[in-house]
């Protein structure tokens, strides 16, 4: 009887610890709506397989050892190209490990490698198994995890794109059946039922589940009544309609013409803005400012728009002799999120929209407005035409011609007052540089050290006396787009290097193709600004100094031959062109993560064989331990029946003296009573302990009544028989 009981409750606590399954299920189906996060099958199956090792309760060394493998294994199934356990894959293994724990160890949460971050998801998936196999099957505490699952499901359900309808449907049945079997096997562990009656487990589980199942299809279909209260999205939606106005507080990120005053904090908004059809990933222009206030952007002139005819956009860029290729793009809004601005690439050559429209171009901005009957109008959607550059770096860095008078006039401006150590810090940053180009990166690379720190939240706003440039480099070091390209347009001005402020949207995020052209989804959270330098010979050339952020232009180094014999040929000056490079304070952009990793590798070098080593010593311990678990649980039990003498310990003492017994291969027998077994255990010791120490803990089970022996004598009896045990 005890054999049926004990596999019904087995039975009962794998369908309660299956609910669980279930429902933390609900809390991964989301990632894929709200999160970049792909491959979620793979996650969903290693989370079953987590539960299928818990619901068993292996030997915890075995269970760490089948989840760790299976872990690895599917890092190397999404990662690593390498055979699975080789030496050159925990080579691969140690690298990231080491670049990763040493960002994580700076706080810089922004430079860990995907395959950390899916380590480290892998890792709680392991540890939720054991959680909830604590709360269900151990404690019967489902509530907690049910209501933290209604309440996930319905914020994300009013905050994101994620529908939570059924999901909500399917979490309802899930918990109310876990709450119906929690609470059943509840009461039998209290009352002591016996299951004589449950020899068909159906018998009461088929109306529960009818019950829980007739209410969800009740609940779905019956008729509801209107909210009670408001939604709060629009309320939040028109709080923020201000974002971008340059107000003081909390704005909403976003394209926002008032850029006079910057600084101050934003909410992350990722509404789709756009769907951009095209085969290139680029910056998406709005318009340029050229004046620094001292607190933000604005233009020097009133505006001056052109119309240009037929559709062509006379928008010169960039010079001639840069190499473009020809494409083709279309733009289509969403909703009414529409711009009264174009969006357009680099090498804007045509624009075509809705029947009558024409376009006219701010020769001062560079903004294009679309306009029916000379009214401008948010054009929901329209194609492009463009000459997408590509900037030879040779030709940058050679640049000799000077600069037109009126871009020097107009794009090395800077405040009256404007403080002093801008200009120093730039000069000290530049120092051992020559060519335009070389300085122009220099600057660049300085906001990429560690520094200063990508942040949107805990911006201060400048003070009236306070310089928007001055304060971020000095004081604060952390802030977003606006702050890292400000700075490093002011700065370069202080050099006289021409240069403007840009703003608009980088590419998005590729949701979708069609043939050969790739769909981007542009959100609010992708506007940008960034800097552009003017070249005599090439134009308006894009940088990126926001940390995290990489040019989305286009630049190569051209071969050529002659030039590298003629180099060869002049060894002395070889090193006079390549010395500028060697002070460098950080490597170029598209270099940095991997020289980052070198670097951090380096400072926090852990060796395969390293690892190898401490786990041969963990497992070792833990053999250690295992083997000798007996001992350790007999000494713990030997000290609370010193110090704590009373019912509970005593059954908790016998129950240790059961579980020896059977180590030592005295187990009691399915079809043996108590008795039954102490008087076989006594006639293997020869001695009558084990009867007299079965008599007292019968009566305290039974009787709760312990008047024949004192606890003092119980535990006197329990020493020696362990002690014969033992030896």
């Amino acid at each position: 009887m005890n054999q049926q009981n004990k596999n019904i409750t087995f039975l009962y606590t794998a369908i309660l610890y299956l609910c669980g399954f279930f429902l933390f299920l609900e809390w991964l189906y989301p990632l894929e709506t709200i999160s970049d996060t792909s491959n979620i099958m793979v996650f969903i199956i290693y989370t079953f397989f987590c539960f299928f090792i818990s619901v068993f309760q292996l030997k915890w060394w075995l269970g760490f050892l089948l989840k760790g493998l299976a872990l690895l294994f599917i890092l190397n199934g999404l990662y690593f190209e390498g055979t699975f356990l080789s030496v050159l894959w925990m080579e691969q293994l140690n690298s990231e490990l080491s670049y990763n724990l040493q960002a994580l160890f700076d706080q810089q949460w922004y430079y860990l490698s995907p395959i950390f971050r899916s380590f480290l998801f892998l890792i709680l998936i392991w540890l939720m198994s054991y959680l909830l196999h604590y709360w269900f099957v151990q404690m019967k505490r489902v509530f907690l995890f049910i209501i933290l699952s209604f309440i996930y499901l319905t914020i994300l359900d009013t905050f994101t794109e994620y529908d939570a309808s059924m999901p909500i449907i399917r979490t309802f049945i899930m918990s109310f059946i876990a709450l119906g079997i929690a609470n059943l096997v509840k009461e039998v562990d209290k009352e002591s039922i016996r299951f004589v009656w449950a020899k068909n487990s159906m018998a009461w589980m088929a109306p529960l589940i009818l019950i829980v199942l007739l209410s969800a299809v009740v609940g779905f279909a019956a008729p509801k009544a209107e909210p009670q209260w408001p939604d709060p999205v629009p309320f939040i939606y028109s709080a923020s309609k201000n974002a971008g106005s340059g107000e003081a507080g909390i704005q909403k990120v976003g394209y926002g013409e008032d850029d006079s005053n910057l600084g101050g904090s934003f909410i992350q908004d990722d509404t789709p803005v756009f769907n951009a059809f095209t085969t290139e990933d680029h910056y998406w222009r709005i318009e340029t400012k050229d004046m620094y206030t001292g607190q933000g952007w604005v233009t020097s002139a009133d505006p001056s728009y052109e119309l240009q005819t037929e559709g062509a956009i006379n928008l010169d860029t960039f010079a001639e002799g840069i190499e473009t290729e020809s494409v083709q793009a279309a733009i289509e809004f969403h909703g009414d999120e529409a711009i009264n601005k174009l969006v357009y690439p680099y090498g804007i050559s045509e624009a075509e929209g809705i029947a009558g429209v024409e376009f006219y171009l701010d020769t001062q901005s560079d903004a294009i407005e679309g306009r029916v009957n000379g009214t401008a109008t948010n054009l929901t959607s329209y194609q492009l035409t463009y000459d997408n550059p590509s900037f030879e770096i040779n030709a940058l860095r050679e640049n000799t011609e000077d600069d037109p008078a009126d871009i020097t006039e107009r794009y090395t401006q800077t405040p009256d007052a404007f403080p002093e150590r801008v200009g120093s810090l730039a000069e000290e940053i530049t120092a051992g540089y020559e060519s335009r180009y070389d300085k122009v990166k220099a600057v660049e690379r300085y906001f990429s050290s560690n520094d200063f720190e990508y942040r949107t939240t805990d911006i201060p706003d400048p003070s009236e006396d306070e310089d928007y440039v001055d304060q971020f480099l000095f004081e604060t070091q952390a802030g977003y787009c606006d702050n890292f390209s400000t700075s490093m347009v002011v700065m370069l001005r202080t050099l006289d290097i021409p240069a403007r402020w840009v703003k608009g949207f980088t590419s998005g995020e590729i949701i979708d193709n069609e043939g050969e052209t790739d769909i981007y989804q542009v959100k609010n959270s992708n506007a940008h600004s960034w800097v552009e330098v003017y070249f005599p010979e090439s134009g308006w050339v894009p940088f990126e100094p926001t940390k995290g952020f990489s040019n989305l232009s286009d630049f190569y180094v051209e071969f050529d031959p002659d030039a590298e014999a003629a180099a060869e040929e002049e060894e002395p000056e070889v090193p006079e062109l390549e010395r500028p490079e060697q002070p460098e304070p950080e490597l170029p952009e598209e270099d940095s993560a991997s020289a980052e990793t070198q670097a951090n590798t380096a400072s926090f070098s852990i060796k395969w064989w390293q690892i190898a080593i401490v786990l041969a010593v963990a497992i070792a311990i833990g053999i250690t331990v295992y083997k000798t678990r007996f001992r350790w649980q007999t000494k713990a039990i030997t000290a609370r029946l010193h110090n704590q003498q009373d019912a509970k310990t005593f059954q908790d003492a016998y129950h240790h003296l059961m579980k020896l017994l059977n180590h030592h291969g005295y187990g009691k027998a399915p079809d043996q009573t108590l008795r039954e077994f102490a008087e076989q255990i006594d006639t293997h010791y020869a001695s009558n302990e084990m009867r007299r120490l079965t008599n007292s803990y019968e009566q305290m089970i039974y009787r709760n009544d312990i008047s024949q022996l004192s606890l003092n004598e119980l535990t006197q009896l329990w020493k020696n028989l362990i002690k014969r045990i033992m030896g």
